[in-house]
C-alpha cells in the first residue's frame, strides 16, 4: 500500500484565498512529523499504530515523501524555515542572481541534495520513518532533483550513494518518479540497481492500445514483458517497473473510458490547470450516459485496462477505488478537492462488487502463478526440458508472429503463451514452491472480433478458460478447448486460458 504524503504540510496560499485545500499533501514543511490534520489526538502514537495494525493484514507501506521542495515555495513564498536559517545552502539558486530561486520541482523552490547537509537532513528522515514508524519503503517524488548534483543529473552521485551504503536503508524498498521539471529531468530507466520506478512508457502504451491506436502492439508487447528496452542493465529485473495506467494524478481508471477533456472548473482556475495530455477515450459520449451499449463498453474497457497492468511482468500499482469504478467526474488534477470529488466510497454494491470480485480473482491468479512474477526477464529462447519458449507471441492462426505481423500497423490482436518451466521460485521459501500454471493470454483491441487458432496445451490436453473480459463469456466446448479449436474473442476484450498440467 502506497500512501501519499503523510509528512506534515500546508496548503498554499492561492489555495486558501480560493477556498480550498491541498489534499494531496504534497507541500511539506516538516520531515520528521506526521501531519496533525490525519490524527485525532497524537499523530506519531497513530501513525504507528495504523503500520502496526496494515502489517497484521499482510500489507507493507510505502510512503510517498517529497525531498525536492518544501512549502516555503519560490523567493516571494513564505520564510517558515529553511530559507530563514541557511536559503543558499537548503535551496537551489539561480548563479546569475542568488535571490532567485532554481524550480525544477514546479512549486517554486528545488531543495539542494547535494549539499551534504541537506542530504544528512534527507537520510535521517527516511531512518526516522523506517526505524520509528516502521515503514517499508519510500516513493521519491520527483526523484530526479535529488540525485542533481547542481543542474546535472549524476546516477551515481551522493544521493544513491549515501543510501546504498546505509545499514538501515539499504534493504529497504525504493521507487522513483524518475523525472523533474529541470533540464534534462526525464530518466527513465536510468536509476541504479534494486531502484524501481514508476513507468509512465507503460502507462501511456496501455491507454494507447486498448484505445485502438494503430501501431501499438510490438510496444504493447514489451510492455506486457517488463519493459526490458528500458530496464535491462545489470543488476535490474523485472521489478524495476512499476506498471500503471492511473495514479492519484490524473484521471481515474473510470474516468479514462469516459472523459476525452479534463473538467477541472472545481479548481477555480478556468479549467487550465491540470495535463491535456490524456490518452483516453469516452467510449462514445463524453461523461454521464445512460446508453446500455457505452457503459457496457466503458465496464469492459476497465476490465481490460485491470487485467493487463495486474498480468503483466514488473509491479503492478492499482489507483485505490479503481477496483470499484470511482470518478472524479474528468477532473484530472484533484490535489485540491477534499471533498466527494476525491474521496472513496467503499460501499460494495452492484457494478462496483462485481469490479471488485474481477480484480480479486486477478490478484489471486497473480499469487498462485510465478510465471507472471517473473525474477528474469522473458528471452524468447527454449527451455530444453519443455522444449518451449519462455514466452512464444502468437498471431490468430497460432503460429508465431513474424516480422512482416510485427510491422502491420493495422494488428490489433495478439496472443501470449507463458511456459511455466525453469520459472525462478527464489521469491518463494522452501515450503511453497509451487511453480503455478502456463497460460496463453488473448489480446483484441480491435473493432471486430478475432478467432483465434489454439496452440497445443504445454503439458495437458486441453485449455481451461480463467477469465474473459466480455461480460458474455463465450460457451465452452464439453471437451474443453485443445489444439486447433478456435476460440472468438471478442472485440476491445481479452481471455485468459489456463494449461491446468
Amino acid at each position: 500500500m502506497e500512501l501519499l504524503p503523510c509528512q506534515a504540510f500546508l496548503s498554499e496560499e492561492h489555495l486558501v484565498q480560493r477556498g480550498l485545500t491541498n489534499y494531496w499533501g504534497y507541500n511539506p514543511i516538516a520531515y520528521f512529523a506526521p501531519h496533525a490534520g490525519y490524527a485525532v489526538s497524537d499523530p506519531v502514537t497513530e501513525f504507528r499504530e495504523m503500520v502496526r495494525l496494515l502489517h497484521q493484514a499482510g500489507l507493507e507501506i510505502i510512503l510517498d515523501v517529497v525531498f525536492n521542495h518544501t512549502a516555503e515555495g519560490g523567493e516571494y513564498g513564505p520564510t517558515l524555515s529553511f530559507r530563514g536559517i541557511d536559503n543558499s545552502s537548503y535551496y537551489l539558486l539561480d548563479p546569475n542572481d542568488m535571490r532567485c530561486n532554481l524550480n525544477y520541482s514546479g512549486c517554486g523552490n528545488s531543495l539542494d541534495v547535494s549539499n551534504p547537509d541537506v542530504l544528512r537532513l534527507v537520510m535521517d528522515s527516511l531512518r526516522y520513518w523506517v526505524e520509528e514508524m516502521q515503514v517499508d519503503g519510500f516513493r521519491f517524488d520527483l526523484a530526479t532533483s535529488l540525485a542533481r548534483r547542481g543542474a546535472a543529473f549524476d546516477a551515481r552521485g551522493g544521493f544513491f550513494a549515501a543510501i546504498h551504503q546505509d545499514p538501515i536503508l539499504a534493504g529497504v524498498k525504493m521507487i522513483a518518479e524518475p523525472w523533474d521539471l529541470g533540464p534534462e529531468g526525464y530518466r527513465l530507466g536510468e536509476y541504479p540497481p534494486a531502484w524501481s520506478e514508476w513507468n509512465d512508457r507503460y502507462r501511456e502504451t496501455v491507454r494507447a492500445y486498448w484505445r485502438g491506436d494503430m501501431a501499438k502492439v510490438p510496444e504493447f508487447a514489451e510492455r506486457l514483458a517488463g519493459s526490458s528496452d528500458l530496464f535491462r542493465r545489470p543488476g535490474r529485473e523485472p521489478v524495476a517497473s512499476i506498471n500503471y495506467v492511473a495514479s492519484h494524478d490524473g484521471f481515474t481508471m473510470s474516468d479514462l473510458v469516459s472523459y476525452e477533456r479534463k473538467h477541472n472548473e472545481a479548481n477555480r482556475e478556468a479549467n487550465s490547470d491540470g495535463s491535456d495530455h490524456h490518452v483516453s477515450w469516452n467510449c462514445g459520449t463524453e461523461g454521464d450516459s445512460q446508453h446500455a451499449d457505452i457503459l457496457r463498453l466503458r465496464r469492459r474497457q476497465r476490465r481490460n485496462l485491470l487485467a493487463t497492468v495486474l498480468l503483466s511482468q514488473g509491479v503492478p500499482m492499482v489507483l485505490a477505488g479503481d477496483e470499484l469504478g470511482r470518478t472524479q467526474r474528468g477532473n484530472n488534477n484533484a490535489y485540491c478537492q477534499d471533498n466527494a470529488l476525491s474521496w472513496v466510497d467503499w460501499a460494495l454494491h452492484g457494478t462496483r462488487a462485481d469490479l471488485s470480485d474481477f480484480v480479486a480473482r486477478l490478484t489471486r491468479i497473480r499469487q498462485d502463478n510465478p510465471v507472471f512474477r517473473r525474477t528474469t526477464f522473458l528471452e524468447g529462447v527454449v527451455h530444453p526440458e519443455s522444449r518451449l519458449k519462455d514466452v512464444a507471441w502468437l498471431r490468430e492462426d497460432g503460429s508465431e508472429m513474424t516480422e512482416p505481423d510485427w510491422r502491420n500497423p493495422h494488428r490489433h490482436g495478439l496472443g501470449v503463451l507463458l511456459d511455466r518451466t525453469g520459472v525462478d521460485l527464489k521469491h518463494r521459501d522452501e515450503s511453497d514452491q509451487d511453480p503455478g500454471h502456463s497460460f496463453l493470454i488473448l489480446f483484441n483491441a480491435g473493432l471486430v472480433p478475432i478467432q483465434f487458432t489454439l496452440p497445443a496445451p504445454i503439458s495437458a490436453d486441453l485449455w481451461e478458460v480463467v477469465l474473459d473480459t466480455r461480460e458474455e463469456t463465450a460457451s465452452v466446448p464439453a471437451d474443453g478447448y485443445r489444439m486447433g479449436h478456435i476460440y472468438s474473442l471478442y472485440p476491445q476484450s481479452l481471455a485468459v486460458l489456463r494449461d491446468p498440467g
